[in-house]
């Protein structure tokens, strides 16, 4: 439900910069806060309302009470002055005191509202008006005593009242608390869901340009559609990566052109230089001179390091025009034989014996053929050209729970950190002379890379503790 009101959000809200944005994410994401900020004022203010009013509910009502307390032990005292000793001033003091105790009683039965001794104390007032006709100690005493009773029963009545007005104001506390707690859970709710609303029209401009970064770092012909609102600033940068990847396909295309043009164009001129100076080394044409023989051996030295370029330049060429790899099963064992035969001059010269190892679930595993003997190939022209001569390659084969993992390792000196860090860049060489003392193109790293990342995959210089070097290409697992 809230995915679909952020769905018809995002279709209405139109941002027109970053500045707006912003602001307007931080004045929706304030909106709940400030909303509970005014409940909570309002219901406070309506609290100390009410504890005002109740405040001067009971002082009023003590003080009348005591009041009224004290009145009546006043017509008590006056009326049993007057019974023992009648005259005019007694009596005009007793009937000022049940009239002023008549005043003050009235208004405070109203307050009391529910209240029985307010019925009996005006009866009983009635008779204490008759006084004057009373000869009678015995009944005076009688009225008296239920007069005192009423007032007593009057203030239980007030103390109920107030045990009940306090009883009401705790309800009401409670009530307000709980209020409260479920307006600050509710517009908790509300104010992470419009963080969340806000969130993402911030993140989603971004996320759309790096997936635009990302598709143009990974070289890919088709970048995401063009946005067709969101900040002007964002926008701006957004087409500027469009311009980016045109251009860069524009070079791209330069570039592979360039490559395969310049390739073919040198082979053949190269195949005649070659040949003429094979001729040369065999006197076919005449002896040479120590000289003479001198300069034809750099001459087939340098060729021979033409002739590698060019191989390489070919090959990294071919790799670039492969779009989407061909997965099949295959025999790794074979592709391993086929190469180690491929390279099997270059082993036999350099003296090293390889060691194969293919765990028995990873004779057959799903790969493009081609690519992975480009990668083993290049793995182990690399091994021969760096590593150490006499010793042992170590290629082996073995399959996890998500990967195909091959490592390729041989003895020789270590690569170093800094080294690690570019290796597998085009045309990067790394800090040692070649075997056969041809500066290669540095190219043959950059190829596996470049075939282990069609596959889905990712090659890496790991630490073993049989060798020195090891290069470790894990693809994954994907069904044929």
């Amino acid at each position: 439900m809230l995915r679909k009101i952020h769905l018809k959000l995002f279709r209405h809200v139109q941002i027109r910069s970053l500045k707006q944005l912003i602001l307007g994410s931080f004045i929706v994401a304030l909106i709940p806060l400030l909303t509970l900020l005014w409940q909570s004022q309002n219901d406070l203010a309506k609290l100390n309302d009410n504890t005002v009013k109740e405040t001067q509910f009971f002082v009023k009502t003590a003080g009348t009470i005591r009041n009224l307390e004290s009145m009546a032990l006043d017509i008590e005292r006056l009326l049993r002055q007057h019974f023992i000793l009648p005259n005019a001033t007694l009596k005009q003091l007793n009937d000022d005191s049940l009239n002023m105790f008549q005043e003050q009683l009235a208004p405070f039965c109203q307050q009391l509202k529910k209240s029985d001794a307010c019925g009996q104390l005006h009866r009983h007032l009635i008779q204490l008006g008759n006084y004057s006709s009373m000869t009678d100690k015995i009944l005076l005493d009688a009225h008296l005593q239920s007069f005192r009773v009423a007032v007593s029963a009057l203030s239980d009545d007030v103390r109920d009242t107030v045990n009940e007005r306090v009883s009401m104001q705790q309800d009401y506390l409670s009530e307000l608390q709980q209020k409260q707690a479920w307006s600050t859970a509710v517009l908790t709710i509300l104010s992470l869901t419009l963080i969340t609303f806000a969130t993402k029209l911030i993140i989603k401009p971004v996320d759309k340009l790096k997936s635009i970064i990302g598709a143009i770092a990974e070289n890919q012909n088709e970048l995401p559609a063009k946005s067709s609102s969101g900040p002007r600033e964002l926008l701006a940068v957004e087409k500027d990566l469009f311009s980016l990847h045109q251009r860069i396909q524009q070079l791209e295309k330069v570039r592979t052109a360039l490559l395969r043009h310049a390739s073919h164009e040198l082979k053949t001129p190269l195949a005649s230089f070659k040949e003429g100076c094979a001729l040369l080394a065999e006197e076919m044409v005449g002896s040479l001179n120590v000289q003479q023989k001198e300069v034809v051996n750099l001459l087939q030295a340098s060729t021979m390091r033409l002739n590698l370029l060019i191989e390489k330049l070919l090959d990294y060429n071919a790799l670039l025009q492969q779009a989407e790899p061909s997965i099949e099963q295959v025999e790794s064992a074979k592709i391993i034989q086929e190469c180690l035969t491929q390279n099997g001059l270059a082993l036999k010269q350099s003296g090293c014996e390889v060691e194969v190892n293919v765990q028995a679930d990873a004779e057959e595993i799903p790969t493009d053929a081609e690519l992975f003997r480009r990668i083993l190939d290049n793995l182990i022209s690399n091994a021969v050209a760096h590593g150490a001569q006499q010793t042992k390659i170590y290629i082996s084969i073995a399959i996890d729970t998500n990967n195909v993992i091959l490592d390729v390792a041989n003895h020789g000196n270590e690569i170093s950190a800094e080294a690690r860090t570019n290796i597998f860049e085009p045309f990067k060489r790394g800090d040692f002379m070649r075997n056969d003392r041809v500066v290669g193109a540095g190219l043959g790293l950059s190829i596996v890379a470049d075939c282990s990342r069609l596959l889905g995959g990712s090659v890496t210089i790991v630490d073993v503790n049989y060798a020195e070097v090891c290069f470790r290409i894990k693809l994954p697992r994907k069904n044929a």
